[in-house]
């Protein structure tokens, strides 16, 4: 008889944006003269970078010429790209990376869900809350998040940030195997400062536990004296992996690019105490259940690199961050508590006393025509707060800021 993965059964019944698109749909479908905004969300909305064009024609006309065709690419990506990578990512700060330490994927959201496939089930989970729900799913997934209780999963260790802590997470009271980190935080837009990520690293050496650090959004930090990678920490190398996306520092949410670093130096361990590299698994594991990203992709991704493309993503970037700040100082002039939308394009909009995160969704659906993301939906701390990402068109942008105005009476 064949069964199946009964974690999967465990899983809550919708995934958070699948239920945000099924509410949104079932809105228009009830109002088609709705002129809706959609601010919840982080797709992007400018076009890939001049750089980045050129490079995709480039190479498509590489694959239509016998000479240069590429057939199957290698599944931890070429050379040219890793080799790009730790030369503009990495070695300006500091940090040294091998190329074979570097694993192109198809965008971060693969390998952090995907990771947790070389990992034990009995592994403890800690993740900072709220949280990107992938994180949780894929430990459901693989048997690792307990019990739901309606509220929390009952092996899985909650990091709380919120305004009695500033958003800075506090360590585990309890041991953590694995530990979720993602700075700039989605989606709270926060930021971790050298001294307070440096204590995570500590705690994971002498625990030895290994900090899944997703830095995504490492981009759009404008703050000095934040870390850009946790391998800016010493010792991070030994108890580190880091993902990186090309979705938000580029637009490749329809290209699809990114990568993980899994240093050489980082070891786990057998049930029998024997230690294994962890970047030989992984490794394998790609090999077995990855066919690796695009040749035109990895070119793609490569042309930002170039003068042109640093410059052209910086204008991109720029252009979400000053929408992050139009919307951030009229939410606080319209009397609303903000966080983010300095080092990071989201926005972690606290809800009107009383009122809950669906329950305030729905409002501003149905009252201000703004399609936000409930906080709730990220953890049992974002209750009574919404997000907000700044990657919409500025006009949308200035739109929905004035439909809040109307909404709340207040000047913006």
């Amino acid at each position: 008889m064949t069964t199946i993965n009964e974690n999967f059964l465990l899983l809550q019944k919708n995934y958070l944006f699948a239920d945000i698109a099924r509410r949104v749909n079932a809105y228009r479908q009830a109002h088609p003269e709705a002129d809706l905004i959609s601010l919840g969300i982080g797709d992007v909305t400018r076009p890939l970078a001049p750089a980045v064009i050129e490079a995709l024609h480039r190479a498509t006309e590489e694959m239509a010429d016998g000479t240069s065709f590429r057939g199957y690419g290698p599944e931890h990506g070429y050379e040219f790209l890793r080799e790009a990578i730790a030369r503009h990512d990495f070695a300006p700060r500091g940090i040294t990376l091998d190329t074979d330490e570097i694993f192109i994927n198809d965008g971060a959201k693969s390998d952090t869900g995907n990771f947790g496939d070389i990992l034990g089930s009995g592994n403890t989970i800690c993740v900072t809350d709220p949280i990107y729900p992938v994180y949780i799913d894929s430990n459901v997934m693989g048997g690792r998040a307990g019990v739901f209780d309606g509220n929390s999963w009952s092996r899985i260790t909650y990091s709380p940030c919120n305004e009695a802590n500033d958003f800075v997470p506090a360590l585990p009271e309890h041991p953590a195997d694995l530990i979720y980190l993602c700075y700039p935080n989605n989606p709270t837009g926060t930021v971790l400062g050298r001294a307070e990520l440096k204590k995570w690293v500590d705690y994971a050496l002498q625990n030895g536990s290994i900090i899944l650090f997703d830095a995504a959004y490492e981009a759009y930090i404008s703050s000095p004296g934040i870390p850009h990678s946790i391998y800016e920490i010493e010792g991070a190398e030994r108890c580190a992996v880091e993902f990186r996306s090309y979705s938000k520092t580029a637009g490749f949410t329809g290209l699809r690019c990114g990568y993980t670093v899994v240093p050489k130096a980082l070891t786990v361990k057998t049930t029998a105490g024997e230690e294994v590299s962890l970047n030989q698994l992984w490794n394998r594991r790609q090999c077995t259940k990855f066919n690796g990203t695009a040749y035109i992709v990895q070119r793609a991704a490569e042309a930002i690199y170039s003068p042109e493309g640093r410059q052209q993503v910086r204008e991109t970037i720029g252009y979400y961050m000053t929408n992050a700040r139009i919307m951030r100082e009229a939410l606080a002039e319209s009397g609303f508590k903000v966080r983010g939308g300095t080092d990071a394009p989201y926005l972690w909009v606290k809800t009107p006393e009383g009122t809950g995160s669906w329950e305030f969704f729905e409002q501003l659906l149905t009252q201000a025509r703004i399609v936000c993301t409930p906080g709730v939906g990220f953890g049992p701390a974002g209750e009574g707060y919404i997000r907000l990402t700044a990657f919409g068109r500025r006009k949308d942008c200035e739109t929905a800021m004035q439909r809040l105005k109307e909404r709340t009476g207040r000047q913006v």
